[in-house]
């Protein structure tokens, strides 16, 4: 109650004096709701709040490859606006992200009208007594400005809008764990400071067509804490549908149709892994929520239920900013625990088979025969809706799951995985001198790279390995990275291998599967007749594998030699051998880490 009469006093004392009749209408709303601002526009009307308010704080975050400013904005009732202020008051944080693709800027101008509403019309005041927003309006800045009427082809409204991706073509909200762009190290720096206990990240949808104009994404299917999980799933989740449901806007998960397109063939749900937004979130013990607003609505629908969709968060954070700060701290804590390594740790999900009825307010549609390409053409009819009895397939298998090391080891001339490790927080030792130790290493079996440009980078398809034992000694200046910290999800996220979205999945080690040296036919055959002659055990297993292997023994020559080639110490011995390594022995930690 002190902090909200502090807060008042600010507000009588400097902002309704100079203020009071000023004209508060965004961009938006002067266009009769069918417009967005551009950059300097955005720009503008935000530091023209932070001006008017002093619970308003303009910040830029960084700036972009073309050289823009990312702004951000700071709304706390008693004027804080960096991090350990706003804690000394505990409160929580709530940080909001929007236009990360430019093309869907609904958050922007939702969340634009929200500040606005409540630092100078003084509407939801009492919010912000338990509650801090960090806002960006605008965070792939670049590809905002590449502005247009056609970037979105699916979408109706508003009449032009900025483009998917950054200036050099990269999808930011799949850059959030391997932060090849400038803008993301900024926000991981950004997140890193701020540490939120709730994230929303606001788009608009491609796909069907249905009645529900707000869906979302929460992270509670079995990738988060648990504790997280079931906060996020019976408070949070449970009281934001009914408050939507007052306010006019049912919500509905995140669609996606098992066959797409085809509502009648069920809805299936996904985990998120950490190259996106709420995944990345997930894994740093924070709540991650994604608004999806359905492409084919109205854009001022659009931007009404997403502001109402903040709003009623809000309301809800407000009540149970405690409970939630609690909750993180806790999460934190188990996480550098012994006993969170004991567990085996899940990578990554795939829907069960096991299905429940539910009722999706979708619309009619035909499905006909395209006599133009042949294929098959839904054509919806949102002038009938219609409820649908659907199947819904939320429960998750987990298909690829790790036991966790000790400690992870990366020698120091793999720099890039050790900076970007860097980028999100992660405590890392750097041995002052060589060292020998025993550590477990995996040998890639048969690893397959895409044979197509995925974000700039040839991705790793197939991460199949054997696991083995070895002792090895790394050299001065390499990393060790023990798993006894808060962000031990996500470290495991970016080294297990098999992980979705991992480094070595984005290529940060596609340099092992290049073969640097090769043996001359003439020469091997030589040497694998001395090879036969000198080694009984070795001549056993090669007429065995002839007699067995069909395929081999009929290869040829040169498959044959390789054959023997591997058995030779002239054989690369790091020839698809993954250079991190894992350290198993919590004794051998310490020794490292003294």
């Amino acid at each position: 109650m002190i902090q909200k009469i502090t807060a008042l006093i600010i507000l009588l004392a400097n902002l309704i004096p100079s203020n009071i009749n000023s004209d508060w209408q965004t961009y938006y709303e002067n266009s009769d709701f069918k417009e967005t601002p551009r950059y300097e526009e955005t720009l503008k009307f935000s530091e023209r709040l932070a001006e008017a308010s002093p619970m308003i704080h303009y910040k830029n975050i960084g700036k972009s490859l073309q050289g823009r400013d990312i702004p951000m904005l700071i709304l706390d009732s008693d004027g804080h606006s960096t991090p350990d202020q706003v804690r000394d008051n505990d409160k929580a944080v709530l940080m909001i992200m929007a236009s990360i693709h430019s093309g869907e800027p609904v958050g922007k101008d939702a969340g634009l009208m929200l500040l606005r509403d409540i630092a100078i019309k003084q509407k939801h005041f009492d919010l912000l007594d338990n509650l801090t927003i960090v806002f960006l309006p605008i965070f792939n800045v670049d590809g905002h400005e590449r502005f247009g009427p056609y970037n979105r082809i699916n979408q109706k409204g508003p009449k032009e809008t900025g483009w998917r991706t950054n200036a050099v073509n990269l999808n930011l909200n799949r850059d959030f764990l391997k932060v090849d762009a400038v803008e993301m190290e900024h926000f991981i720096e950004l997140f890193n400071q701020w540490m939120p206990e709730f994230f929303i990240d606001s788009h608009s949808t491609n796909g069907a067509d249905y009645q529900y104009t707000m869906t979302y994404a929460l992270e509670i299917l079995g990738n988060m804490e648990p504790n997280l999980s079931d906060w996020a799933q019976r408070t949070y989740l449970s009281q934001v549908e009914d408050l939507m449901e007052d306010d006019g806007w049912p919500i509905f998960p995140y669609v996606s149709f098992r066959t797409w397109n085809d509502p009648t063939s069920g809805i299936y749900r996904r985990v998120f892994d950490p190259m996106y937004s709420t995944g990345y979130v997930t894994q740093r013990n924070r709540i991650g929520l994604l608004l999806e607003t359905h492409m084919l609505k109205p854009y001022h629908k659009r931007v009404d239920a997403t502001y109402k969709m903040i709003l009623n968060t809000m309301k809800i954070l407000s009540e149970e900013h405690k409970t939630l700060i609690e909750l993180v701290n806790q999460a934190d804590k188990k996480t550098k625990k012994q006993s969170f390594r004991d567990e085996s740790f899940p990578l990554q999900f795939q829907p069960s088979q096991d299905s429940t009825m539910i009722e999706f307010k979708g619309v009619e549609f035909t499905k006909k025969e395209s006599e133009l390409t042949g294929g098959d053409w839904y054509i919806y009819h949102p002038d009938k809706p219609k409820k649908y009895t659907l199947p819904l397939f939320k429960e998750q298998e987990v298909v690829q799951s790790a036991n966790l090391p000790e400690a992870y080891i990366i020698p120091v001339q793999w720099a890039e995985a050790i900076e970007k490790l860097k980028l999100h927080n992660v405590e890392i030792t750097r041995l002052e001198k060589p060292i020998k130790i025993e550590v477990e290493t995996y040998r890639f079996d048969d690893p397959e790279l895409s044979s197509r440009v995925n974000e700039g980078r040839q991705t790793l398809q197939d991460a199949s390995y054997t696991a083995y034992k070895e002792t090895k000694e790394f050299p001065a200046g390499s990393a060790v990275i023990d798993m006894n910290q808060e962000i031990a999800r996500l470290i495991a996220y970016a080294l297990e291998p098999k992980a979705p979205g991992s480094f070595a999945y984005w290529g940060f080690f596609n340099n092992i599967f290049q073969r640097t040296e090769y043996f001359e036919s003439y020469s091997m055959e030589e040497i694998a007749r001395k090879m036969l002659e000198e080694d009984p055990e070795l001549k056993e297993r090669f007429e065995h594998k002839m007699k067995t292997d069909e395929e081999f023994a009929q290869a040829g020559q040169r498959a044959i030699l390789e054959w023997f080639y591997k058995q030779t110490p002239y054989y690369d011995e790091k020839y698809k051998v993954y250079p991190v390594k894992r350290i198993i022995d919590r004794e051998v930690v310490n020794e490292v880490r003294r």
